[in-house]
């Protein structure tokens, strides 16, 4: 007798409409074997649950006697000796981080029954299972489903996962709870048919204060943080906010949003955003370049506009009803009131000091489990789970900061629990310290990545724990973000000290490097994006770490803050301390800089590099590229002064120098007119195909705007700009020295 599939033991468990768009899935997966649907049709549809790609040379399992292909996440084409496995990536939607024992017991069968047995927690407070097979989705859909959650726009030009503040509801600072306003939020959007024409992702957050950076809400496309007036619950809203690669902060669409219009000006802002979005150009389809180009008033204008069309729709009201509702959440028992003191020279002391956060309601505290690099074991997790039932409720909170929160526990059980949580390895100090590092998935897993992140994190973090007892307070208040590439997934840009993945070149090699941003600031939701000032090499970011911090604790004034030491010290000066530490020695002196974090191979395997014969081409190439990045830090400098003029005209002059280096590839005796380089540059760089579009629009852009006045945030912008045309300058040297070798 044949088993019974997931879906017949379920479907009893699941809605009729979520029964039958899950089917749909299935049918997709059939129709894609059968060659009936194209690969960039099932791309989207897989997208819009939430399937990912993957890097697939740390998955995918032969014998060596044959090629493969990877045809889509979890397919490989079948050959003598090969395994029928290749890796693709699971996310999983944990709307404002709420997640129950059951789910998470459920997260943790599923990461080991079709993944790596991995729960990870993501900056976006989702959950991502990595190395599962896309056969395997469709049973993991009805699994989730019957428990109550989806994976449905997940991923694509969607309304992503709605956040918020783990700690609402329990924090001393909130003008009110919204995590239930979040809920609502998402079951409203999900599906919605205005949100299904936009050209790329949408992201929303709540908070339940300004001040602090639990939600971020000035970094999202559209983020709300609570506010009472007059004595009703209402909103500031803000659109428009974005990291990726050039960052953008939210703007203030109104002071005071009341709550009975939360759906309904959502609604509008996403009707807006569908019709005058971009939709050719994936660069620039984000809200935030709308917004750029035609204003904060007419966007507006024509959101203003928008509302008083629409009719009353039932749905707002029921939303409304489900928001004001509010999110149940039960102690398990009465807490005892007693004062909440910690000996800092025990281990549980430690720990409690950072790990610990009353709440306001008396006799309970929030407990944080720190989750190094945002992973939980399938075997952590289900220990958690009961070690959760035995203290709390069962129900917890996941974090942007990619930790777990338990809520409710009583003060009395704290030691006790402390001691629960060591037994299985989730007894970690350090939460919301230097040793909370957040990480995005970089080259362990991500096709975009460019250095190991990961890898980098996790050294980084040992060095640092090592140290904790001698970390200077105002030190170990700092945080570490870093992102494998230039997209920020790691939210490098809002770190006291961020780093985010790119390579260099030295002889024939290419060397994993990190940029170092500095100036970003997480508190009042985000407040200030940092730009980057120099490139390291990846095996001497740990000592860079060491020296930034030891300059800070040695140099600062009184209780100055990182960001207050590092404009008064200035940008020139922290670069000077670290400028020995961009040298990269030779391979016969130390071979170590030429592998990577976390891997045993050498970084530029596949690539041969460049030539001798090019050596002096190279030369002059180098060379401008070198001067690029020193304008490109100038006009920062510039812009730290207060010179947004002269700050804008060096950032085009650096992306100037930038292309002119590469036109020196052959023609040495290239000049510096913008019109001839610009010129040249269409004719001889970007016609070749080898130049990532994105960056090249932004010297397109600079191009045409030149003699433009622009003001602080777009020379903000511009300098971003110059720093990504100049990285992608270096790679295109890269790939156009490697495709003279294959000549």
């Amino acid at each position: 007798m044949a088993d019974i599939s997931w879906r017949d033991k379920l479907k009893n468990q699941i809605d009729d409409d979520t029964l039958k768009d899950l089917d749909h899935h299935q049918t997709e997966l059939t129709l894609k074997q059968q060659g009936k649907i194209t690969d960039k049709v099932f791309m989207e549809a897989r997208g819009r649950r939430g399937i990912y790609g993957q890097r697939y040379d740390n998955g995918l399992r032969h014998n060596g006697q044959d090629e493969y292909k990877i045809q889509f996440p979890g397919e490989a084409t079948k050959g003598p000796g090969l395994s029928w496995h290749a890796p693709g990536m699971q996310r999983i939607k944990i709307p404002a981080g709420m997640i129950n024992a059951e789910q998470l017991e459920l997260m943790a069968e599923l990461a080991e029954e079709y993944g790596d047995a991995i729960v990870h927690i993501t900056t976006r407070q989702d959950i991502q299972i990595h190395f599962i097979h896309i056969n395997d989705t469709a049973d993991m859909f009805y699994r989730l489903a019957a428990a109550g959650i989806t994976t449905k726009e997940a991923c694509g030009n969607s309304i992503r996962n709605v956040t918020a503040c783990p700690y609402s509801g329990v924090c001393h600072d909130e003008s009110f709870d919204t995590s239930s306003h979040a809920i609502a939020m998402k079951d409203y959007l999900l599906g919605h048919d205005d949100v299904q024409d936009f050209g790329r992702k949408f992201k929303i957050a709540f908070s339940g204060c300004a001040d602090h950076p639990c939600a971020l809400t000035g970094m999202h496309d559209m983020g709300f943080i609570a506010k009472i007036k007059d004595r009703k619950k209402g909103f500031e809203m803000y659109v428009g906010g974005g990291l990726g690669a050039v960052p953008h902060k939210a703007k203030l669409f109104t002071d005071f949003l009341p709550e009975e219009e939360l759906f309904p000006m959502t609604q509008a802002v996403c009707r807006i955003f569908a019709r005058h979005g971009e939709k050719d150009k994936r660069s620039k389809a984000r809200i935030k370049f709308l917004i750029k180009n035609i204003g904060i008033d007419e966007f507006k204008k024509l959101v203003l506009e928008e509302r008083d069309r629409l009719k009353e729709d039932p749905i707002w009201y029921s939303a409304l009803k489900q928001a004001r509702e509010g999110v149940k959440e039960d102690a398990l028992k009465d807490g005892k009131i007693i004062e909440l003191k910690f000996d800092p020279k025990t281990e549980f002391g430690l720990w409690a000091n950072t790990n610990v956060r009353p709440q306001k309601q008396e006799g309970y505290s929030l407990v944080t489990v720190n989750l190094p690099l945002g992973d939980i074991t399938s075997n952590q997790a289900r220990d958690l789970v009961e070690i959760s039932r035995k203290y709390i409720k069962g129900t917890m909170r996941t974090t942007v900061e990619q930790n777990l929160v338990l809520r409710w526990v009583r003060n009395d059980d704290l030691e006790a629990l402390y001691k629960d949580l060591l037994e299985i390895n989730l007894a970690d100090a350090g939460a919301g310290t230097i040793l909370d590092i957040t990480s995005c998935p970089g080259t362990d897993t991500c096709k975009l990545g460019v250095s190991s992140s990961r890898g980098l994190a996790a050294v980084i973090g040992e060095r640092l724990a090592e140290k904790s007892y001698q970390l200077d307070e105002a030190v170990s208040s700092l945080r570490i973000k870093v992102s494998g590439c230039m997209n920020s997934c790691g939210m490098h840009h809002i770190a006291d000290i961020g780093f985010f993945g790119v390579s260099r070149q030295r002889d024939e090699f290419l060397i994993p490097h990190f940029q170092l941003v500095l100036g970003g600031k997480r508190d009042n939701n985000a407040g200030t994006y940092g730009l980057a000032i120099t490139s390291i090499p990846s095996k001497a970011v740990p000592q860079a770490v060491d020296r930034l911090t030891d300059y800070y604790a040695q140099n600062r004034e009184g209780a100055e803050s990182f960001q207050d030491f590092t404009t008064r010290i200035g940008k020139a000066t922290l670069k000077e301390v670290l400028d020995d530490l961009r040298h990269v020695p030779a391979y016969e002196e130390d071979s170590s800089y030429y592998v990577d974090w976390a891997d045993v191979r050498i970084y530029s395997t596949g690539d041969k590099g460049i030539g001798e014969c090019s050596g002096e081409v190279i030369s002059l190439t180098g060379m401008g590229l070198m001067n690029a990045d020193r304008e490109a830090f100038e006009a920062q400098l510039q812009l730290d002064k207060g010179k947004v003029k002269e700050a804008g005209e060096i950032a085009f002059r650096a992306m100037v120098l930038g292309a002119q280096s590469l036109i020196k590839d052959y023609n040495p005796d290239m000049g510096n007119d913008p019109d001839e380089v610009m010129a040249e540059f269409k004719k001889n760089i970007y016609n070749t195909g080898m130049f990532v579009e994105t960056n090249a629009n932004y010297f397109f852009a600079a191009y045409d705007e030149r003699g433009k006045d622009l003001n602080s945030e777009q020379t903000h912008h511009r300098i971003e700009e110059a720093q990504l045309f100049i990285e992608e300058a270096y790679n295109f040297d890269i790939k156009r020295a490697q495709n003279k070798v294959k000549a």
